[in-house]
């Protein structure tokens, strides 16, 4: 019998590929932030993987796009996309992966308890995105709001929700190998 765990590096390495795969599928854009799938891999991460290795999946993730691979929205890489105005939300895909894993595994539940215990994830990415973009712009905080949270909304909603019923399937599986 394999020690649980065993399978962890693997799986985090999975969900930084989802992310990658996920976050370069072009979607028309409204300004500079880029609609992408992306937050939909985040939310997943964290609510499979839990809160250890959620958010180290999201920073390998991170790492590759820092080490040039073109894995961010638009294949963007590099530094230069971590300091333009989308920045704030790829760093808080790891707090979002984190949060959103942590709290499943202290109040696991039903679909509907999953899916709002998951919706802590987009305000851990929403807010530091929120105040990166109005500091990268300039804007004020009803401008940043108007054009790098809300048009997302509705968009993460279906995310949230398609994740929480992966989640629900996913995990139970997981668990049988000790994962």
């Amino acid at each position: 019998m394999r020690k649980p765990g065993f399978f962890m590096p693997a799986l985090c390495a999975l969900f930084a590929a989802l992310t990658a795969i996920c976050a370069v599928i072009p979607f028309p854009s409204v300004g500079p932030i880029p609609f992408s799938l992306g937050t939909f891999a985040v939310l997943l991460s964290g609510g499979v993987l839990g809160p250890k290795y959620g958010p180290l999946s999201q920073l390998v993730y991170i790492m590759l796009g820092l080490c040039g691979l073109p894995v961010f929205a638009g294949f963007q890489s590099g530094w230069q996309a971590l300091a333009g105005p989308s920045g704030g939300f790829l760093a808080g895909y790891v707090i979002a992966a984190f949060a959103a894993g942590l709290l499943l595994r202290r109040l696991p539940g039903h679909l509907p308890g999953t899916v709002f215990l998951m919706a802590i994830g987009p305000v851990c990415y929403f807010l530091p995105g929120f105040f990166w973009f109005m500091h990268c712009t300039g804007g004020g905080a009803w401008a940043s709001l108007m054009a790098a949270v809300l048009p997302f909304l509705p968009g993460d909603a279906v995310k949230l929700i398609l994740a929480g019923l992966l989640t629900r399937r996913l995990r139970p599986v997981l668990q049988r190998y000790g994962v």
